[in-house]
């Protein structure tokens, strides 16, 4: 019997979200140290939101999230989880 395809884009999903939180909880800490670090921290955040936006229309339009629902869901998913990754990894440094 073959899986569905749907239950691991739900759990990759649900992943995104714990791992969202977590970077959320990190920032929220930055910031609320304040400071020089916090200005920057809140500037590269929104830079960040915005570039990834930007990269995420420019695939939409060009088809580089497939031509499926499932295929463009999935890859939606892995650009976001890639992004919020990357910036549990740096903020967890010390």
């Amino acid at each position: 019997m073959r899986a569905n395809p749907w239950m691991k884009l739900t759990m990759d999903a649900w992943s995104l979200g714990v791992e969202a939180s977590s970077v959320i909880g990190l920032r929220t800490l930055k910031m609320a140290a304040g400071g020089p670090g916090a200005q920057t921290e809140a500037a590269l955040m929104i830079n960040e939101k915005i570039a990834s936006t930007l990269d995420l229309q420019m695939r939409a339009m060009t088809g580089g999230l497939g031509m499926t629902p499932h295929g463009a869901a999935s890859r939606t998913v892995a650009h976001y989880r890639r992004k919020v990754r990357a910036n549990r990894r740096r903020l967890s440094k010390v």
